[in-house]
């Protein structure tokens, strides 16, 4: 008998099934399904999908009434996991959440109201400006995430799946997530780009907020920044020959990592020319400028102290996105544009899932 079911759906057609992918989720998972739990809005249902934890985080979903998921296997991925949910949802909306992710007690709510009052067939929200993590990484990654969101336009080119929805039969319509991505990556960017590419319209719900409680450290930052993020959208970008000015890629964030660029030419130039050492200050005070904002805001979340070492982490980020790119291009060049040339120019827009039939059929065989 479970213990505290508070995740029962409160009906069998709820409006939105809310679907966490979770391996070894821990703590986090838990306090993660407490957030939902306390939900003013009840008309969901909660599927969690577990990738072959050891630590129990199946059975800690079940303890809160979720419905229990397997992916079929250790570790195949949330772009798979979120699929398997899709195919048994009963909701007219998929809702999904990260396993490390709090949702406010309005978000559902909020998300309700958003559907009734747009005619969007995708939303997603944004990290709010309360990380649950207090070491200084993780403060800087996650409001840099929340300032993102919130200057962006509110007609979006992309999907992000940390807190975000979209209609079942869409989902289903356009495959899912690719699963060509066995870990955490761009599968959300990349359904993005396929539902906007149909047609479908995209919102960004500023007042969609979540509070995001993972730890960063500097290894596992540049890892997801470098492996998992900034080289396959590279090639997702060149293979649909769209670069939206929007989000991580806007023109500033273009011309910061060229500045970036030429700020290491310009400074090591300088060890056998002086002058160099003039351009190199230019270029500072350019990359200040352009980003003044930025450190704005991070001063009034916290203070100037803060924001004075936010700058050389964001650097950084302008730097290895930068090595990353040209990283991308190469791997485009040799993997990518080959097949693009055998493929007809009438199908280059198609999505490459070879899953797409068979996360519809199973899907249309559990309504």
């Amino acid at each position: 008998m479970r213990q505290n079911p508070v995740l029962l759906p409160c009906s069998t057609k709820p409006v939105f099934s809310v679907i966490i992918p979770v391996l070894n989720g821990g703590k986090l998972f838990e306090q993660c399904l407490q957030a939902i739990a306390a939900s003013s809005y009840r008309d969901f249902e909660c599927l969690v999908v577990d990738d072959g934890s050891n630590d129990g985080s199946g059975a800690v979903a079940a303890k809160y009434g979720a419905t229990v998921l397997s992916s079929g296997g250790r570790a195949f991925g949330p772009a798979r996991a979120r699929n398997v949910a899709a195919q048994v949802a009963q909701g007219e909306w998929l809702f999904f959440v990260d396993a490390d992710v709090l949702v406010h007690p309005d978000t559902l709510a909020k998300a309700a109201g958003l559907i009734a009052d747009s005619s969007c067939e995708a939303f997603f929200g944004s990290y709010d400006n309360q990380p649950g993590n207090q070491s200084f990484l993780s403060q800087y990654r996650n409001l840099f995430h929340h300032y993102t969101h919130q200057q962006a336009r509110t007609q979006a080119s992309t999907f992000w799946s940390g807190c975000g929805g979209v209609k079942r039969e869409v989902f289903l319509e356009l495959g899912g997530f690719s699963q060509n991505y066995p870990r955490p990556s761009i599968e959300d960017i990349e359904f993005g780009y396929r539902l906007n590419r149909a047609g479908y319209t995209i919102r960004l719900e500023k007042e969609l907020l979540a509070t995001h409680l993972k730890p960063w450290r500097f290894k596992s930052m540049l890892r997801t920044d470098i492996r998992d993020r900034a080289i396959p959208w590279t090639r997702l970008i060149l293979s649909s020959g769209k670069l939206p000015n929007d989000l991580n890629v806007t023109l500033g964030s273009r011309f910061s990592i060229v500045a970036v660029a030429l700020l290491g030419l310009t400074l090591l130039t300088s060890l056998w020319w002086v002058w160099a050492s003039l351009v190199s200050i230019a270029v500072a005070v350019f990359l200040f400028v352009i980003n003044w904002q930025v450190y704005r805001f991070f001063a009034r979340q916290k203070d100037w102290w803060f924001a004075v070492r936010v700058v050389p982490f964001h650097w950084l980020y302008y730097f290895y996105s930068g090595l990353s790119f040209g990283l991308g291009l190469s791997l485009f060049l040799v993997l990518d544009y080959p097949r693009l040339r055998r493929t007809p120019k009438n199908q280059r827009g198609a999505s490459e899932i070879a899953q797409t039939p068979q996360i519809q059929q199973e899907a249309l065989a559990n309504e």
